[in-house]
């Protein structure tokens, strides 16, 4: 849903700025008078000499009580609309996973647990200098954001397989998933390199 609304609103801004742009682009380069065409009545950018906002633009509605008023509002608005987006791309913590307990009551595993189970199976894994897991998503349907730090002699394809087939397989099976999507992410630990006498 959130990347859904993204793409739309990217689209729609996208093709607001793109007819802007090249509205100001075909007066200032005066490209109807050089391709002979008309532009409507409305339209603001006739050649060069036009201006984006003209002294009539900028003065119209300074004397009207409400102008500044709805102004400040509109501008208020869009700001918070802006200020929740953003806030929106925030993936947030899964708080906990619904679990089927096999007797027709669902129990509530706390996320927090399982991330932590995640992470230390994950760091006892051969390589695996520190672990970071992340659940988002439903609770009925979580995904795992994993990072993984690796020592230098780590083999990541290794590294991935078992996280794979044992870490992840058994988060799933014990939290009684049908599946649990994942994200991992490596990367290689620093060290610092070594004087030989």
């Amino acid at each position: 849903m959130l990347k859904t609304a993204n793409r739309v609103l990217l689209a729609l801004l996208g093709l607001g700025l793109f007819a802007l742009g090249g509205g100001v682009l075909l007066g200032a380069l005066d490209l109807q008078r050089h391709w002979d065409f008309d532009v409507p009545g409305w339209w603001p950018f006739r050649g060069p000499e036009d201006v984006v906002l003209g002294t009539e633009g900028r003065t119209r509605w300074r004397e009207e009580g409400w102008w500044w008023p709805t102004v400040i509002a509109v501008l208020a608005v869009l700001l918070a609309l802006l200020l929740w987006w953003l806030l929106a791309q925030r993936r947030h913590r899964l708080g906990g996973v619904l679990v089927d307990s096999e007797d027709g009551a669902a129990a509530r595993l706390d996320g927090r647990t399982l991330e932590d189970v995640i992470e230390e199976e994950a760091q006892a894994l051969d390589g695996v200098s520190r672990a970071h897991v992340r659940l988002t998503g439903r609770s009925t349907a979580p995904t795992a954001r994993v990072r993984l730090l690796l020592e230098p002699h780590a083999d990541p394809a290794r590294t991935l397989g078992q996280l794979s087939r044992e870490t992840l397989a058994h988060a799933r099976d014990s939290a009684g998933l049908d599946r649990l999507p994942s994200k991992v992410r490596l990367r290689e630990a620093r060290h610092r390199s070594q004087r030989v006498a």
